[in-house]
């Protein structure tokens, strides 16, 4: 199958599509199992980060989603039965609606450009050296926002903020209201947590 032709994702006034989006509602609700995926067809989170399905079940879990209005992305790293390979990216793209896809792997950020769906890089801060690693992964991959992990860590948020323009997305042990007011006010552009709690917040 031939990739699409990469799109920018800008708006007219060329702000980005999902900076838009999350600018209206900075709380994305991320789902790892099915009962995360019917409570959140209930839920007032217009951006949905699927962590979970396989070859035989994203199509349906996509468009579930997407019936209920969402803004789906959903993570390749934790796909059953796929590879860590750009055919991954061409099947998304092809079987499915998913507006984009979270990668820690820059390669697949960059297939998901060309593919001319949304990228989001997720990018793991455990050390210095990680966190020191940043400008380079993004470099490569292009992203039309970055995740960091864990997002529970407002110094570290406001150092990345400081290095970037895109749309910075904290995640990984956003529990309570704290935490997201924390990162917002560290300079996040929006929280993901599979909490339900923090969905209606």
């Amino acid at each position: 199958m031939q990739a699409s032709p990469a799109r920018d994702h800008r708006l007219a006034d060329g702000s980005s599509l999902i900076d838009q989006v999350l600018s209206l509602h900075p709380v994305i609700a991320s789902i790892k199992d099915e009962d995360g995926l019917r409570s959140v067809l209930r839920a007032p989170c217009p951006v949905v980060f699927v962590l979970f399905g396989s070859v035989m079940t994203i199509h349906s879990i996509v468009a579930s989603l997407k019936s209920a209005g969402k803004m789906v992305f959903v993570d390749v790293d934790l796909l059953d039965g796929f590879s860590s390979k750009p055919v991954t990216i061409d099947f998304l793209k092809a079987h499915t609606q998913a507006d984009g896809v979270l990668s820690s792997k820059s390669i697949m950020v960059k297939a998901a450009k060309t593919a001319g769906l949304l990228a989001i890089h997720r990018l793991f801060l455990v050390d210095s050296f990680s966190y020191n690693n940043v400008a380079k992964q993004v470099k490569i991959s292009e992203p039309d926002a970055i995740m960091i992990l864990p997002g529970c860590m407002p110094r570290v948020i406001s150092w990345v903020r400081d290095e970037t323009e895109l749309p910075l997305i904290a995640g990984g042990l956003v529990c309570d209201k704290d935490d997201v007011m924390g990162a917002l006010g560290a300079g996040a552009t929006a929280i993901a947590s599979s909490n339900r709690g923090v969905w209606l917040m």
